[in-house]
This record gives structure tokens, C-alpha cells and sequence, in this order.
């Protein structure tokens, strides 16, 4: 037997997130667990990123319970989630009582293996939630967020990796949301982490397929020494999901490395998805090919289709290019952060506006944060004049510390707020739930005794990417001398609403 690679499936949480809009029932899940449960995989991703807005937010479905079937379903392989570090599952900064709580709960309620990252890189966004793992007596891996600019060199993400280690993850992961990993930095990069964190450093690649050459990546990454892959069984996978697990498997026949799975058990379970991804055709990505020009934008796919929405609601739809041209320089004005959320929808929301508004002209109350280091520090200076303009916006100064550092114990209050809802149910979950999610939350608590829905079985009429809307009065255009006061835009992307207050900029 040769070196054996080991495998996280993703079919069951980012493999219909990227694809699906994130809308499938846990009713469909739950039919392929048994054969997903013994294949033989490493782990299977099935809770965190952006599923818990989804149960709550479309399918009526409490998210707690979900984990805790999984758990039932699933109980010989461990189960693992994406975690936004001090952002928990949510688009703010939680105080460090709120992450710890959570990790307590999570790891309760059945997580095994919580990959924490944080948009910006910035490990001290990360301290509180490994800390929080590590104490929980849980798998805590590291993330690194890979990017392509001028300052993200090999060199630099291998001294994150230290500094992961020093935290005392127990693995690392090098996480591609857009499919930028090309294969020789791929093997550089893992070969560099090895060397200066130590061969025993178990080393994990998430790649996304959006540009075709990630499978290849993945393969120079193993014969560097990556320990663990993600993959998708093929018929949840491609385009702007991940590689096929069963490609995988295959190519690496004859290379003296092989895999533990059982592949008569993903072919059980590549049919029944099969079967299943036509129910949700209405959310389904239009994209399903190769896309290598992201390797100039480097903006991810499903960015661009909402951007694209975006511009198509204020009467701009034959504006997008000039979108795609200015994400890079808003990029580069903010200090090259990667494009994940949160930071990929304030980058692209900016983007947006610098285009339909004018350069800076208007700044969201986001992207404010983020040039002032509300959300942390990113790895390159920020453009001084864009700077200026942040601070004139948000009446506020910059920050250089922890930005967590700033927020007051906010437990106590989540309680009493949650308690005051109806349908609540008093538990610590349910005030996890509020927190991160308090205009939802309430609809939500309400509706939970009619029970799950499947929006497969019965497809919903809205689009799952509506364009943009204003909440205050807009005839559908932008027009910037109209704007006398700030405006209230809700902007869809990857599927969840974001509020946005935008103003005049100074």
C-alpha cells in the first residue's frame, strides 16, 4: 500500500452552496449519509459557511437540529464546519464570551473539526474561537486564505503558517475560494510549510474548480506532502463548486499514492445526487465551465453573477465590465484583502458604486470599516487619500489593535433580547441564533413549529440572486446629486442579504 491521501467530502455544505444557492433540504441529505459515513473519508463538511443563514433564512430549518442529526447520521466520521473566526457564521465582530459560547455549543452539539479563518488573515482575528476549540478538546485547523497580489507571497503565507502553529492548531488548512492556486505555487507552498512548521504538520488544500487547473494543483500539493483534500462527488461539483472526488481518486492510480474510500459507495452516492440537483435547478449557478480570466480579476464566480445583479437593478446591467476593472484597484486601495466574505462582498459593493456613483464618491458604511481596520489589519498599506475619505464618512479614527478588543460583554443582553421573542426556546443555541442573525431570528423562531421546508419539492418564484433594492425612494437608477442624505440598500450576494447604508462621501 502506497502513502495514503486522505479526503474531506464537501458534498453535503459547500458543494450546494456553490451550486445551489445553498437551498438543499436536509431531507435530501439525509438518504446519502450511510454510504457517506462509510467510504472511509477523513471527515465530511456539512455545517458552518453559509448554511446556517440558509436553514433559517429559506428553509425554515433550525440549523442546531441539523448538526445534531448529522451527528446521529454520520457517527463514525468526524463531522467539520467553516467558521468565520471572530465573525463566527455572522458579517460583524462578536465579543470573545459570545465565540467561546458558540464553540461550546457547536462542539456539543456534535462538531468535530472547526476550520476557523478570518477574511483578512489576520490572526488575531482567529486567538478566540482556536482557543475556544482547543479547550472544547476538538479538532482546531488553522486557515490561511489564499490570494494573488503583490504582497502575498509564498514566503508570507508560510510565516502565517507558523503563526498558526505557535496558536496551536492542530492542522492547517489552505483554503482557495477562487480557484487561484495554481499547481507550482501549490507544491511551493506546501513544501515551504512543511519545512519551517515541521514535516509532522498535517497539511490540509481547499480548492475550488473555477479555473480549471486546480485538480492539477491539488496533485502537486500531494507529491509536495499535503496530507488532506477536499473534493465533491462528481455530481455536485465543477464549475464554480470543487474537483470530483472520484476524478481524484483516479488520478492517483499508479502514483503510489491512494485514498481509504470505498468507491462503490460514492458511486451509490454520486447517483442519488444525480437524481436529486434537478429539484433545485431554480438555483442553480449558470456557470458551469472554466473561467481562467478570474486569475486576473481574481474575482470568484458566483461574485461576478451578483455584481451583475447589482448593476441590473439600479438600470446598469451593460456596466459590468467596468465593474470587473475596478475590483482590483478597490482591492488594492484597501490593502489586498482576500476576496472571501465578508471582505469579497464590501470589495464588490464598493466596486459597484465607485462605478455608478464615481471614484469614492460614495463609500458603504462597510467598506469605511474596513479601510479604518474595523475589521482587522491586511497585509498591504491602504491608499492614504481613500483612507481620508473612510474616516471623513464614518466620524470615527483608525484602529491598529485587535478590533474585538474594542467590543463590551454583550452575553447578557443577546439573552434577554432572544428571551423577549416568541417561539423561543431559552436555550443557548437560540440566543447564538439571535446574535448572529437578529432580523432574521424572530421571523424565524416563529415559523419553527411548521417545520422544515423544501423549496425542491416545492420551487419558490423569486430568484435566489435578486438585484439590489432600495429601501429608501430610487426610480431603479443611480443618479449621485439625488442623494441629499444616506440610503438604505439591501444587496444579495452568494444568496444572503446584506444592509447597506451608503452617503455622500466627503
Amino acid at each position: 500500500m502506497g502513502r495514503i491521501v486522505e479526503v474531506t467530502d464537501v458534498i453535503l455544505r459547500d458543494a450546494h452552496q456553490s451550486l445551489l444557492a445553498t437551498r438543499m433540504a436536509m431531507e435530501d441529505m439525509v438518504p446519502a449519509c450511510e454510504d457517506l459515513d462509510n467510504a472511509g473519508y477523513w471527515s465530511l463538511e456539512c455545517w458552518g459557511g453559509a448554511t446556517f443563514d440558509s436553514c433559517i433564512r429559506f428553509l425554515n430549518e433550525d440549523p442546531w437540529e441539523r448538526l445534531r442529526q448529522f451527528k446521529k447520521l454520520l457517527p463514525k466520521t468526524p463531522l467539520q464546519m467553516l467558521l468565520r473566526g471572530q465573525n463566527l457564521l455572522g458579517y460583524r465582530h462578536y465579543e470573545d464570551a459570545v465565540v467561546e459560547r458558540f464553540v461550546d455549543r457547536a462542539a456539543e452539539n456534535g462538531m468535530d473539526v472547526f476550520r476557523v479563518f478570518d477574511a483578512l488573515n489576520d490572526l488575531r482575528n482567529l486567538k478566540t474561537a482556536i482557543a475556544a476549540v482547543k479547550k472544547s478538546g476538538k479538532h482546531a485547523q488553522g486557515t490561511i486564505c489564499y490570494t494573488v497580489s503583490p504582497a502575498h507571497t509564498i514566503e508570507a503565507f508560510v510565516d502565517m503558517a507558523q503563526g498558526l502553529k505557535d496558536m496551536g492548531v492542530d492542522s492547517i488548512c489552505i483554503k482557495d475560494m477562487a480557484a487561484l492556486l495554481k499547481p507550482q505555487p501549490a507544491y511551493d507552498l506546501v513544501k515551504g510549510i512543511k519545512e519551517k512548521c515541521g514535516a509532522d504538520t498535517l497539511i490540509h488544500l481547499h480548492a475550488h474548480a473555477t479555473t480549471g487547473v486546480t485538480l492539477v494543483s491539488l496533485m502537486k500539493a500531494i507529491e509536495a506532502g499535503c496530507d488532506v483534500v477536499d473534493a465533491s462527488i462528481s455530481s455536485l461539483s465543477l464549475g464554480s463548486g470543487h474537483n470530483p472526488t472520484e476524478a481524484l481518486i483516479e488520478m492517483l492510480e499508479g502514483t503510489g499514492l491512494e485514498t481509504r474510500l470505498d468507491k462503490d459507495r460514492i458511486l451509490k452516492v454520486k447517483e442519488y445526487f444525480t437524481n436529486i440537483r434537478p429539484r433545485y435547478r431554480e438555483f442553480m449557478s449558470e456557470f458551469t465551465g472554466v473561467d481562467t480570466e478570474i486569475f486576473k480579476s481574481q474575482i470568484p464566480g458566483g461574485m461576478i453573477s451578483n455584481m451583475e445583479s447589482q448593476l441590473k437593478g439600479q438600470g446598469a446591467g451593460h456596466r459590468l465590465q467596468e465593474v470587473l476593472e475596478e475590483v482590483p484597484r478597490v482591492r488594492a486601495d484597501s490593502g489586498y484583502p482576500p476576496l472571501v466574505t465578508p471582505s469579497s462582498q464590501i470589495v464588490g459593493s464598493q466596486a459597484v458604486f465607485n462605478v455608478l456613483m464615481g471614484k469614492y464618491k460614495t463609500l458603504t458604511g462597510e467598506f469605511a470599516d474596513l479601510m479604518l481596520g474595523y475589521y482587522g489589519s491586511t497585509i498591504s498599506e491602504k491608499n492614504p487619500e481613500v483612507l481620508a475619505k473612510a474616516e471623513a464618512h464614518a466620524k470615527k479614527p483608525v484602529i491598529t489593535g485587535r478590533p474585538a478588543d474594542l467590543l463590551k460583554p454583550e452575553w447578557e443582553s443577546l439573552r434577554k433580547d432572544t428571551e423577549a421573542l416568541e417561539n423561543n426556546n431559552g436555550s443557548d443555541e437560540d440566543v447564538l441564533t439571535f446574535a448572529m442573525f437578529p432580523q432574521v431570528a424572530p421571523k424565524f423562531f416563529k415559523s419553527r413549529p411548521d417545520g422544515p421546508k423544501n423549496l425542491g419539492k416545492d420551487p419558490v418564484k423569486k430568484d435566489a440572486a435578486a438585484p439590489a433594492k432600495a429601501e429608501g425612494k430610487s426610480d431603479g437608477t443611480a443618479k449621485p446629486a439625488a442623494m441629499s442624505g444616506p440610503v438604505n440598500y439591501v444587496i444579495t450576494l452568494h444568496g444572503k442579504e446584506h444592509k447597506v447604508t451608503v452617503a455622500p462621501g466627503a
